[in-house]
């Protein structure tokens, strides 16, 4: 079987173990039913999620100008704190950015490489734990918007990781944390302003990812500079396919390529 098209992030389902689809404009692919199956990748041109042309991709997926032009990759999607839409002032586009920004957001501890403190909007939870690979996590705080969220994780990077080392994340080279002693210990540092919104009984979230072989080593594979690559399947994590030669490829990183796979 072959199917063709341009990469965006890999859908999810929280499941056990969870369920992820790599999904293109007239199809899809169940990647937990290619594990142990042999896959072939070729890189076919590049699409700009954003134009549609065949120009190289810069990041997240856009050409060089429309990364600069679009709103889905202003600096506030990086980096909430500098959110305006709650004092009605526009970045690159008001409408859309108040969509995105004045909406509930949580602030989060997730364990994959190590515990560290995130931002994502409500209605991504688990997602953006699945998309992290963390094997467990937590909520801090729920705000009704981009900005409160992006001070509070501002203020406890002082005293928590706010990066994932992808390599030990993709390695399974994790401790279990208690995270709701974490949530506590972190209590004290949160914003005044933001203090009223500190949830104080949860529990911590697992999440049990299809791997079925780590790697010892893990090889990032650059599909364009390789055009091709074929490898056995054996396992998923965060947003990268794992190989049993220990080669893994994000598909996110690699948003807007097009390409080819085959299934052995």
């Amino acid at each position: 079987m072959t199917y063709q098209g341009v990469l965006t992030k890999m859908e999810t389902e929280f499941a056990s173990p969870i369920q992820y689809y790599l999904v293109f404009e007239n199809d899809f692919l169940n990647m937990n039913q290619l594990l142990n199956k042999s896959v072939t990748i070729k890189f076919v041109k590049y699409q700009c999620l954003n134009c549609g042309l065949n120009k190289p991709i810069y990041r997240q997926g856009f050409d060089k100008q429309c990364f600069y032009e679009v709103p889905q990759a202003a600096d506030w999607i990086m980096r909430p704190e500098l959110s305006t839409a709650h004092l009605g002032k526009e970045d690159r586009d008001l409408e859309f950015e108040k969509r995105a920004q004045l909406q509930p957001h949580i602030v989060y501890l997730a364990n994959s490489s190590n515990v560290k403190v995130g931002v994502t909007r409500k209605n991504q939870v688990p997602t953006r734990w699945i998309d992290q690979g963390a094997h467990e996590a937590i909520e801090i705080v729920e705000v009704p918007n981009r900005y409160l969220a992006g001070i509070t994780e501002v203020a406890l990077k002082d005293y928590v990781a706010d990066k994932t080392n992808w390599r030990k994340m993709l390695k399974n080279d994790i401790e279990d944390e208690n995270l709701v002693e974490w949530r506590e210990r972190l209590k004290q540092h949160i914003p005044d302003e933001v203090k009223e919104y500190y949830i104080e009984t949860n529990t911590e979230t697992n999440l049990d990812f299809p791997v079925h072989k780590y790697p010892e080593k893990p090889k990032s594979l650059n599909i364009v500079k390789q055009q091709e690559y074929s490898g056995k399947l054996v396992g998923v994590k965060g947003q990268y396919l794992i190989f049993e030669d220990d080669t893994v490829f994000n598909v996110r990183a690699n948003e807007g390529l097009v390409v080819n796979i085959a299934i052995n």
